[in-house]
């Protein structure tokens, strides 16, 4: 198990978080308390855009800067004036990043959504500039996991030969085992691709 514990946390940290718990795993990006909302809240306060072009693309430059510029211009009108322009620009630089990324749009998400435990711990560990909350976090969930598992098989395993409805709920449980197996390997070594994993997820393919 402690060699399982190295991989994890040398491997899985980096290529495979959205394998643990894909039915929660969602992209923050498109929050109004995601990095880049923040991002482009930040740059309307310093009036420097250079914030939120580190969040799309080059070719996509042009659009994100023609909406700061028209939102530093609106938002100086008036308070409704500001209130509006910012939620544009909020959405403009939002759906650029996601487009980018090849993911859709949909709306910008309230702040303070449920993202699960594997999203926090991440941004938790980039904060502190220790892998030690994600270490802690996929290290338990792998171990439980993988516990689970082989216990299920080996329970089933012990069946009298001639017992078929029994010799079938070992072979579900021993489906299940190597699949979950594999899924942890696949996930160990393909690397992420921005929003990739998280289209995936929502498909519920994982």
């Amino acid at each position: 198990m402690q060699n399982v514990k190295r991989i994890v946390t040398s491997s899985v940290v980096m290529f495979g978080l959205t394998f643990f718990a894909p039915g929660n795993v969602l992209a923050h990006c498109d929050s109004l308390d995601g990095p880049v909302v923040k991002a482009a809240q930040r740059a309307l306060e310093t009036r420097n855009l250079s914030q939120v072009l580190m969040w799309v693309q080059a070719d996509d430059e042009p659009e994100s800067r023609a909406a700061f510029e028209q939102t530093l211009i609106v938002r100086a009108l008036s308070p409704q004036g500001r209130e509006l322009a910012d939620r544009y620009f909020f959405e403009t630089v939002v759906r650029v990043h996601r487009a980018g990324e090849g993911a859709s749009y949909t709306g910008l998400k309230p702040a303070g959504r449920d993202l699960g435990p594997a999203i926090p711990a991440a941004d938790k560990a980039i904060d502190e500039g220790s892998l030690s909350p994600v270490m802690s976090l996929l290290t338990k969930g792998l171990e439980n996991g993988l516990r689970r598992h082989f216990e299920e098989v080996i329970t089933a395993k012990h069946f009298n030969p001639g017992d078929v409805i029994a010799g079938r709920q070992y072979v579900r449980t021993y489906v299940e085992f190597i699949h979950y197996v594999g899924r942890l390997h696949e996930a160990i070594i393909t690397p992420a691709h921005g929003h990739v994993a998280e289209s995936a997820a929502a498909d519920g393919r994982h």
